[in-house]
């Protein structure tokens, strides 16, 4: 087995009192968006296009849990004011590719994976690419990042995870209502 598989099974069942115990008190105290000298899972972030050179960074985004709700309204009778749930269908690792890209404007959202959860968090480490740089216009396998269609790619959902809340996941049978999109689906009919 070579070196990121051992991470890879490590990641798959962490000690909680060892690692994760410390870190995650460690975590709450920071702010919610953190840059990093270098990711936390190696071998998930070399997986999703992470490289070790100059250009790319990689940010940890802490996010709130549970239903997207909001407060309860104390004054006035209309029935549009009664709604308690605001049911998004983004998932959290599009919210937190979102935060990070609002906090770093002049970069580009590459990717992103799961870090930790607790009872009141979500962290997800975010990969982002400088578009503008030399370095990252000399590399073959992410130049393509230096194109204009892709500066606000996040905000298009056109990560993976933004594709995955759009239900562009699968292909094929069974997924022909999938594409271009829902709406433009609804349109058509």
């Amino acid at each position: 087995m070579g070196l990121y598989q051992h991470i890879r099974e490590a990641w798959k069942k962490p000690n909680l009192n060892e690692l994760w115990r410390p870190r995650l008190i460690a975590w709450r105290k920071e702010n919610s968006t953190v840059k990093l000298e270098k990711p936390t899972r190696l071998d998930r972030a070399r997986a999703l296009g992470y490289k070790a050179k100059q250009g790319v960074i990689v940010v940890r985004q802490r996010v709130l849990r549970g239903g997207h709700t909001r407060p309860q309204i104390k004054k006035g009778r209309r029935p549009k004011r009664f709604g308690t749930r605001l049911d998004l269908t983004k998932n959290y690792q599009q919210i937190c590719e979102e935060r990070a890209q609002k906090k770093f404007e002049n970069l580009m959202v590459l990717n992103s994976y799961w870090v930790a959860q607790d009872g009141k968090h979500y962290w997800y480490e975010v990969i982002l690419v400088d578009p503008n740089h030399p370095v990252i216009k000399a590399d073959k396998n992410l130049n393509w990042a230096c194109t204009k269609k892709h500066a606000s790619r996040v905000f298009q959902g056109k990560t993976s995870a933004g594709r995955k809340a759009r239900g562009l996941s699968g292909k094929g049978l069974g997924h022909e209502k999938a594409r271009p999109s829902k709406r433009a689906h609804d349109r058509k009919q």
